[in-house]
């Protein structure tokens, strides 16, 4: 009886192995930005492996609050060739999303498991999604500042830190790896936190053992994928900006 429990299991382990081998879609960026002066967004999707059929939707950040977005993908449905490139395109009916701020939403794009050959084969829909920014026309402020405008506020409660994180800008900025730095060493409190425009968010960590003024370090992902260092001091009670490190 083990033995057949161990064959089954070996079985499912390697359809899984093949069945992700397969999956050789990926997507040519981590995000995309859609600048309303622009009819389109695009993004391209590579196939490094067989032949693919591709589907393609989006979907609000909030998926249980079932509005409908006024945005469209096209193709939401295509096969792509082996070893080829498909352009996804996101256009906007023009209306429908607040015009003072960026608005957010997801792109999912899933590989539709082509039909194999024998019996028992498991077969996995491997999706994959990024997020998408659109920013409409005529914003004021500037993308790249929005992360130095945040406010963080520090009120401490029987040894535990109450952290709050304003956004007063018009833009999301996306906080990964947060931790307390003191005496040289790091102790993780966020792993990663995106705060959207005129949002606050609060959250609890606790105190690292030290007297003196925690400081916050954290990173931010620009609008290509990457990362930018920034740090904050935060005295008890008081708001603070963060300063960028450099590096």
């Amino acid at each position: 009886m083990k033995t057949r429990y161990l064959a089954v299991g070996v079985a499912l382990a390697c359809a899984l192995i093949t069945s992700a081998a397969h999956a050789a879609i990926s997507l040519g960026a981590t995000r995309v930005v859609f600048d309303g002066k622009n009819k389109e967004a695009s993004i391209v999707v590579n196939n490094d492996g067989a032949d693919a059929l591709i589907q393609s939707w989006l979907d609000p950040l909030d998926e249980a609050n079932g509005k409908t977005l006024p945005f469209a993908v096209t193709p939401p449905l295509v096969k792509v060739s082996a070893k080829h490139q498909q352009l996804l395109r996101v256009l906007y009916e023009g209306v429908g999303v607040p015009a003072d701020r960026e608005t957010a939403f997801w792109l999912n794009v899933q590989e539709i498991p082509q039909s194999a050959a024998g019996d028992n084969i498991l077969q996995l829909a491997v999706r994959q999604r990024v997020k998408v920014f659109f920013r409409p026309a005529g914003l004021k402020d500037d993308p790249q500042s929005a992360p130095a405008r945040l406010q963080w506020r520090l009120d401490r409660e029987r040894g535990n830190a109450v952290l709050s994180l304003e956004n007063p800008g018009l833009y999301h900025v996306t906080v990964v790896d947060a931790k307390w730095h003191t005496g040289g060493k790091d102790i993780p409190i966020i792993d990663a936190k995106m705060i959207a425009p005129g949002e606050t968010a609060t959250m609890t960590a606790k105190l690292p053992a030290s007297d003196t003024v925690p400081e916050l370090r954290y990173e931010i992902v620009n609008d290509f994928g990457g990362r930018e260092a920034y740090r904050v001091t935060l005295p008890a009670g008081h708001p603070a900006a963060p300063v960028p490190v450099t590096r």
